[in-house]
């Protein structure tokens, strides 16, 4: 009987080991998924097929990778606010490009679309390290820009994009006018255990209650959590509470930390919002909701004027909104 019971015990413990081993070794294809299941890892679309005026900007990130992204204009002369905008983990810029030009239609802006390493036409392969580089090279360009107004340009992520514009917020306070995130997870250790719940009692952020023994191995933590509440530009958070992917308390929690320290916070959720639909389920009202954050918080050179004409800007403290 002892001789069974040790066997059963070895047993179940070879097979963690080796999902263990496997998770190791193979976790970058589960973060990072540049081709979606059936799919090329090339563009399906081009911001042509859209009528969208735009055009392919090529860039080197600090390490010498070679990336490609797609400035898309509302019109040639648009001297609008810029968004740079940092996709989900899967697929690539062009599957998002109907939302994109809806957001150009709606918030009279510029867009700034990247490619990751590793992604569409991007050399080199994904990480966090290097996705940190490559974000730095796209805000770095567009900084450098003399058809855009420079003071007016907003990071906007969803998803594991909202990690990559947290941590390029963050170092960047005099380049990035404003944060917008949306649908972001408060680590991916605390992801771990969402996606597979047996490993919360091993990998886990500063939340988690459990011994986190294998937090060492996540080469790719990307812990948004510990970056926001060093931001200090204004910040507006989207949640969709029907996401399927990420527990809506993680946005509330990157909120919560945020709002300690920044009082220029606002949190807006949506009941009907999934994961990847919140701008398609959230109607005129998510538009709206951004539209007045930009006003608000990255105006036109006119509004900039006229508030600085002898009244300084009062207080702004932390909001909170649900629509429903």
């Amino acid at each position: 009987m002892v001789s069974y019971v040790n066997a059963l015990l070895y047993g179940v413990g070879g097979i963690v080991v080796a999902g263990m081993a496997l998770l190791v070794a193979f976790q970058e294809k589960l973060v990072y998924v540049p081709v979606l299941p059936g799919l090329t890892k090339s563009y399906p679309i081009t911001p042509a097929r859209l009528r969208l005026v735009y055009e392919d900007v090529w860039l080197r990130s600090s390490d010498g990778v070679r990336l490609h992204a797609w400035f898309i204009k509302l019109l040639p002369d648009c001297r609008g606010p810029t968004i740079l905008f940092f996709q989900e983990n899967a697929g690539n810029i062009a599957h998002r490009l109907e939302m994109v030009r809806i957001m150009l239609q709606k918030l009279h802006c510029n867009v700034f679309m990247l490619s990751y390493r590793g992604y569409g036409e991007s050399d080199g392969y994904p990480s966090q390290h290097g996705i940190i580089r490559d974000a730095q090279a796209a805000l770095d360009h567009l900084s450098q820009r003399t058809d855009i107004d420079t003071s007016r340009i907003i990071v906007f992520g969803r998803s594991l994009g909202g990690a990559v514009g947290a941590v390029l917020t963050k170092n960047n306070p005099d380049k990035v006018a404003a944060l917008i995130l949306e649908n972001t997870f408060t680590s991916i250790l605390d992801m771990a255990g969402v996606l597979l719940p047996f490993l919360k009692w091993f990998i886990g952020g500063s939340s988690s209650k459990g011994p986190k023994v294998l937090n060492f191995v996540v080469r790719s933590p990307w812990s948004t959590i510990d970056v926001v509440g060093e931001i200090k530009q204004p910040i507006l958070f989207l949640s969709g509470l029907q996401d399927e992917m990420v527990p809506p308390s993680h946005m509330q929690l990157l909120y919560a930390k945020a709002a300690t320290r920044n009082n220029e916070c606002k949190f807006v959720d949506f009941p009907n919002g999934m994961h990847m639909d919140t701008w398609l389920t959230g109607g005129d009202q998510y538009w709206r909701t951004i539209q007045q954050f930009l006003e608000q918080h990255v105006p036109g050179k006119k509004e900039n004027e006229s508030s600085s004409n002898g009244n300084g800007k009062g207080i702004v403290f932390p909001e909170i909104f649900f629509y429903s």
